[in-house]
């Protein structure tokens, strides 16, 4: 799991909406995105990611690096890796 908080204004948050969903649909048509969306009220966001067992944190931190709400300094990111225990298959369905 990925949490996503916003540092900077909406506004500005904005401007690079585009781009950052952009690069989540390119994450989604590779099988990486689960799924994402907005938090409400709207301070930031979550993603649902596929990410290998060994070494989940790097692949967590690829994920976040390629974002462009990271690159342009606009977010801060919570890297969770979750060891699925119940429901597992379901998710492996998705």
């Amino acid at each position: 799991m990925i949490i996503v908080r916003y540092r900077k204004p909406l506004a500005e948050v904005e401007a690079v909406t585009e781009a950052h969903r952009a690069y989540l649909r390119d994450l989604q048509a590779k099988g990486v995105l689960v799924a994402s969306g907005p938090l409400e009220p709207r301070f930031g966001g979550m993603w649902m990611v596929r990410v290998q067992d060994e070494n989940p944190l790097a692949d967590l931190d690829a994920l976040r690096d390629g974002d462009p709400f990271y690159q342009h300094g606009l977010a801060n990111y919570e890297l969770l890796p979750w060891k699925v225990m119940q429901g597992k298959d379901g998710l492996d369905a998705i």
